[in-house]
């Protein structure tokens, strides 16, 4: 076994024992074939009021330009499928959002992993990505063979199906690079036919200024009244795109304890999210993504919904 094969191996056996459900390499350059998509959907202006999404557009398509000397992606997912859901008839939080915050458990994980390259393999260099930079985390997963990107813009497994967070290790390490696989989405558009606000324009293209969840989480002004009875209860994110695709059949129960949601959260009926009180948001959110929101936007999202 040659050192690049080794070194690639030893990186992957480790992302499995620090509960990464799956881990693949890419060589760090210019995704080419990204670069008009991107740049088409900010012409349209599907991006909305996240006008972050115009800044950095070369270092978005090309990760060199981010981390100075890389050589490497390492694409890592993580699953956060729950084992219990909410009560029924109840508003609906997005499954992502019922336990801790991703970005401080999977940068904890990063951290210990890139240590790990840099104890095991020498002096490499490195950053970790969690959402948290331009860095097109679906592309790059796609690339190092971990998935396709679903007619809903999602990163999609045949094992798994869709219910995991992306992150990234960008390393100035040259190892084995992973095949991309093949697109398994035949003539589905179950996700297209069910988006309650239509905001899937066509396979592969999500207007984000359509998009429950930028509506519930991203936006803060007032949401546009046109979109009135059309979430679905929904009032943080939305999972309508990933429930009704036949691949998320095969999603499993993640084991992460972190992402087990507060004990009051699943219990909560309409009348008591209608009623909660700011202590009661802190003490349930403490350290959730819903916390972005904060208590007056959960509060605006739930009127709307009424």
């Amino acid at each position: 076994m040659n050192l690049k094969s080794h070194y690639t191996q030893l990186i992957k056996t480790e992302a499995k024992r620090l509960g990464f459900l799956s881990c693949g390499m890419s060589q760090a350059g210019f995704l080419e074939a990204e670069a008009p998509r991107l740049e088409k959907w900010l012409k349209k202006g599907m991006h909305g009021e996240m006008h972050y999404m115009e800044n950095h557009f070369d270092k978005r398509l090309d990760p060199t330009k981010l981390v100075e000397g890389s050589k490497s992606v390492i694409s890592l997912l993580l699953n956060y499928y729950p084992k219990e859901t909410q009560i029924e008839g109840s508003y609906k939080l997005s499954k992502y959002a019922f336990g801790t915050d991703y970005h401080f458990v999977i940068k904890d994980k990063l951290k210990a992993l890139l240590h790990f390259i840099q104890e095991e393999i020498g002096e490499v260099e490195g950053r970790a990505f969690v959402d948290s930079a331009p860095v097109l985390d679906k592309a790059w997963a796609a690339k190092s063979g971990l998935g396709w990107i679903g007619k809903h813009s999602n990163l999609l497994t045949r094992q798994v199906g869709s219910f995991y967070f992306i992150s990234e290790l960008i390393v100035d390490l040259e190892l084995e690079y992973d095949q991309a696989t093949t697109d398994h989405c035949g003539t589905c558009t179950a996700c297209i036919d069910a988006c309650p606000t239509q905001a899937i324009t066509e396979p592969h293209v999500v207007d984000g200024g359509k998009c429950i969840s930028y509506f519930t989480i991203e936006l803060k002004d007032n949401i546009p009244s046109e979109f009135k009875g059309k979430f679905d209860d929904w009032m943080f994110g939305c999972d309508v795109c990933q429930d009704v695709c036949p691949w998320n059949r095969f999603s499993k129960a993640h084991s992460e304890p972190l992402f087990n949601p507060h004990p009051e959260l699943l219990s909560m009926t309409k009348k008591d999210w209608e009623e909660i009180t700011e202590e009661t948001f802190k003490k349930v959110f403490k350290k959730s993504p819903v916390k972005r929101t904060k208590y007056s936007g959960l509060q605006r999202n739930i009127n709307f919904l009424k």
